[in-house]
């Protein structure tokens, strides 16, 4: 048995991980050693050790991670190729480029807790929609982005092209028209970085979004008259599955498979994950490897019978995951834990 002191402790491997990183990982590998913080730090270190071998990442985005300006840090691990595809909802689709463009006239109420209904109906009338301690300007921001995008779903529908949403994202950002409102650096921009790499994007119930609801009051004025030119759930649901079967079989050659890092609960995570038991089950796609790393940040109770909320083994009786597969749940606030995450993953 060895003695105790050749035996090295955990912060001693940490810190020899971090010893050629930056200022905020050496100073995670000190401070965070338990519980949650640990956890953050095991998840962190697996994610680098999955890229290592060769492996690709799937990130989703539920909540309001794009108004909280997660971009800071995702622009940079979508430009640097730590992230392969994203799965988010239409909120984060889209406050990422209402904050590109409209940055300025956002405003910030860090006393929400204690707004009275009066103050809460004077922000309606000022057109300033709420999202916890920040306040989304309608006109600047949203009705903006809404004049772009509809000039590509009315050109689309004429033409009878068929086009994602975030297709149509791309195209008012590749356009250049909005690059003269840009309000921040655009390297803060996630959706400025994935639309430079071409980053595949999946955006389920896309139509529960504020442009989701702008299309169908432009489908029933008329002036898009085929519903269908926006291509949306089931669509993305058989393009992900190809995406996942040819990469999952181009990776197999080595090492590598395709993981997957879960912010938050939600459509944006419940909806990909079910590709892989989909392709086994009801395809017979036996032969496609499960998912090869899974990390989620969550603040969703397992008790309360939450999917959002469970525990990663139990996804192993959905075929989600195998039983071997690394596993991780910091149940804590994303916004604060995921640009931890990826500045360990940068070298910061």
């Amino acid at each position: 048995m060895k003695a105790r002191s050749q035996t090295k402790r955990p912060e001693d491997l940490n810190a020899a991980l971090a010893a050629r990183k930056g200022p905020v990982s050496k100073f995670i590998a000190r401070n965070y050693r338990h519980f949650n913080a640990a956890a953050l730090l095991d998840s962190a270190k697996a994610y680098e050790a999955h890229l290592k071998l060769g492996g690709k990442m799937l990130v989703t985005l539920a909540g309001a991670m794009s108004t909280a300006e997660l971009g800071i840090s995702l622009a940079e691990m979508i430009r640097r190729n730590k992230v392969h595809a994203i799965v988010c909802t239409g909120a984060n689709l889209e406050e990422d480029i209402f904050n590109l463009v409209a940055h300025n006239y956002y405003e910030r109420v860090p006393h929400y807790r204690q707004l009275t209904t009066d103050e809460e109906q004077a922000l309606l009338e000022r057109h300033m929609n709420r999202v916890t301690d920040t306040c989304i300007p309608e006109m600047e921001a949203m009705r903006r982005i809404e004049a772009a995008v509809l000039e590509e779903w009315v050109k689309a529908d004429r033409a009878g092209e068929r086009h994602f949403p975030h297709e149509f994202m791309y195209k008012i950002l590749r356009g250049g028209t909005l690059k003269q409102r840009y309000q921040i650096d655009p390297k803060n921009s996630w959706m400025a970085a994935a639309c430079e790499k071409n980053l595949p994007i999946v955006v389920p119930g896309w139509e529960d979004a504020t442009l989701g609801n702008m299309y169908a009051g432009h489908v029933i004025s008329g002036d898009v008259k085929n519903v269908h030119t926006v291509r949306t759930g089931i669509e993305y649901m058989t393009w992900l599955a190809e995406w996942y079967t040819n990469n999952a079989k181009q990776l197999r050659s080595g090492e590598g498979s395709i993981g997957f890092f879960q912010i938050g609960g939600g459509i944006a995570g419940d909806f990909p994950i079910c590709v892989v038991p989909m392709l086994h089950q009801d395809l017979g796609r036996t032969g496609v490897p499960q998912w090869g790393y899974f990390s989620q940040i969550s603040d969703s109770t397992t008790s309360y019978g939450s999917y959002s909320g469970a525990v990663p083994n139990e996804k192993i009786t959905w075929g989600k995951l195998g039983a071997q597969t690394p596993k991780f749940i910091i149940e804590s606030d994303a916004t604060i834990v995921a640009p931890l995450i990826f500045a360990w993953v940068l070298g910061l």
